[in-house]
């Protein structure tokens, strides 16, 4: 979940599944998370909602952990 300052700068970052509350500095993320945003189309009970939350690195590893096909890693050698 994130909350923002009423010029458009991250202010809170908190975990959805543990409610950990993430390092943000000077609006910007200090630790590793997941964002996720996720339309829900056509052929879904979800049909036209938009779905938005985080999760902090240690729910994200157990979330996945849980996933009977391993997600797909590669390395990224350069940042930008």
């Amino acid at each position: 979940m994130r909350r923002y300052s009423a010029n458009g700068q991250l202010e809170t970052v908190v975990c959805n599944k543990c409610g950990k509350k993430l390092a943000v500095q000077k609006g910007i993320l200090r630790e590793g998370a997941l964002m996720l945003d996720h339309c829900w189309d056509y052929f879904s009970e979800k049909d036209g909602e938009i779905h938005h939350f985080d999760l902090c690195e240690e729910c994200y590893d157990d979330w996945i952990s849980q996933f009977k096909i391993a997600v797909d890693v590669e390395e990224r050698t350069e940042f930008f």
